[in-house]
């Protein structure tokens, strides 16, 4: 992945992974992590359930659909919570020796909002629309990160998928310095849908990714979507195809790449100084 966005004509708007990613869709550092976030057991998940607090996930053990545990999957399955199932010893050891009960739910750091709210929160500050889109971030660093910048250039809100991405974090609250506790972030099901939204609400969608204008040469100021692709493999293609741009960053090394969250810096910060550019 290499994020390479000149000042183009607007015009009309019609003209594999890495460690996140499992099978089980589990995360190698969940097992290291267990905190608030982290509820294990039927009786603290069923809680957690009916309680107001967001869910990323549910994990239950393999072959476990019997009794209580089918009730749990049936209300995680109501409200839209990715449900995954793995073998027992995995629970354990995300459990780290507790009693699970073959059940274990991983809290939302931070409860997520909507991309009306969003759109809402740049009105009540009389401003244009300014959101960022993550498709596919797996490593809570980069996502933390990501969230700062967003927060320091003065986005709107943050967008995340559902399914194939790490997920508001303890680890995403400490990397984002912060900043987490600042910033909307909305989880959605479908990422192209939620772009169309956007796109249909006035703004105009810029994906980072190679083979784009230079960033600094694209006309960033007005309402705008900046879309970031995943570590190993950018913006995905049906996401990619609902861009209406493509911008980058030149690079002039001999590595061909930047890290994600070092892109989402430069780009968001070039966004932010053409919005606040004041006039003379």
């Amino acid at each position: 992945m290499a994020y390479n966005n000149g000042r183009q004509n607007r015009g009309n708007r019609d003209s594999g992974r890495r460690d996140y990613r499992r099978e089980d869709g589990s995360h190698e550092s969940e097992a290291r992590e267990l905190d608030e976030n982290t509820v294990i057991g039927r009786n603290a998940v069923r809680e957690l359930l009916s309680g107001g607090r967001d869910i990323d996930k549910l994990y239950i053990t393999s072959g476990e659909r019997e009794g209580s545990i089918n009730q749990l999957i049936g209300i995680a399955k109501e409200r839209g919570i990715p449900i995954f199932e793995c073998e027992k010893s995995r629970l354990d050891n995300m459990a780290l020796g507790g009693k699970h009960q073959g059940i274990i739910a991983i809290a939302a750091g931070h409860n997520y909002a909507s991309i009306d709210d969003m759109l809402s929160l740049a009105e009540e500050r009389g401003e244009q629309p300014f959101i960022v889109v993550c498709d596919g971030i797996e490593d809570p660093h980069n996502l933390g990160a990501i969230i700062r910048s967003a927060e320091c250039a003065g986005a709107h809100g943050v967008i995340i998928p559902k399914r194939r991405a790490v997920g508001l974090t303890s680890t995403v609250a400490k990397a984002s310095a912060g900043a987490l506790s600042h910033m909307l972030v909305a989880k959605v099901t479908n990422l192209p849908s939620a772009i169309d939204e956007l796109k249909e609400k006035g703004l105009w969608v810029y994906g980072a990714d190679m083979d784009g204008t230079a960033y600094y040469e694209t006309d960033l100021s007005g309402a705008c979507a900046i879309v970031l692709g995943s570590e190993g493999f950018g913006i995905s293609r049906l996401v990619k195809e609902k861009c209406d741009f493509i911008v980058s960053v030149p690079l002039y090394g001999k590595v061909n790449s930047l890290n994600v969250s070092c892109a989402a810096a430069v780009i968001l910060t070039e966004t932010a100084r053409q919005r606040n550019k004041k006039e003379v």
